[in-house]
C-alpha cells in the first residue's frame, strides 16, 4: 500500500502562486509515477501534470508554462509550483501515485480557490 498526503492548498488572487506538495509513504518503492490532477465542480477529474520516476513530465495543455511539477527522492515528496494562477484554475487537486501492476492511489485532495 502507498499512502499519499498533499498539502500547500488554499486561497490566492489571480496571478498569484502557490506550491502544493504530496509526502508519500509505505510501499513507495513500488511507485513508478506521480502526478496531480484536479476536480472542479461539476467537471471531471482531469490530469494536471505527471513525473516518471526517469524524470519523463507531461503537463495538461491549460497549465503549460504555468505550472512546474517536481520530486524530491530524498523527502519521498513531489510537489506542483503553480504561478499566474488564473480563476479557472479553482480545484480540488489531487496527488496521484501509479505503482507496479498498474495500481493507482490517491491522496485526500487539497483545496485551491483563485478569486478575481
Amino acid at each position: 500500500q502507498v499512502q499519499l498526503v498533499e498539502s500547500g492548498g488554499g486561497l490566492v488572487q489571480a496571478g498569484g502562486s502557490l506550491r502544493l506538495s504530496c509526502a508519500a509513504s509505505g510501499i513507495i518503492g513500488t511507485i513508478t509515477s506521480m502526478g496531480w490532477y484536479r476536480q472542479a465542480p461539476g467537471k471531471q477529474r482531469e490530469l494536471v501534470a505527471t513525473i516518471t520516476n526517469g524524470g519523463s513530465i507531461n503537463y495538461a495543455d491549460s497549465v503549460t508554462g504555468r505550472f512546474t511539477i517536481s520530486g524530491d527522492n530524498a523527502k519521498n515528496t513531489v510537489y506542483l509550483h503553480m504561478s499566474s494562477l488564473k480563476v479557472e484554475d479553482t480545484a480540488v487537486y489531487y496527488c496521484n501515485a501509479v505503482a507496479f501492476f498498474h495500481r493507482n492511489y490517491w491522496g485526500q485532495g487539497t483545496q485551491v480557490t483563485v478569486s478575481s
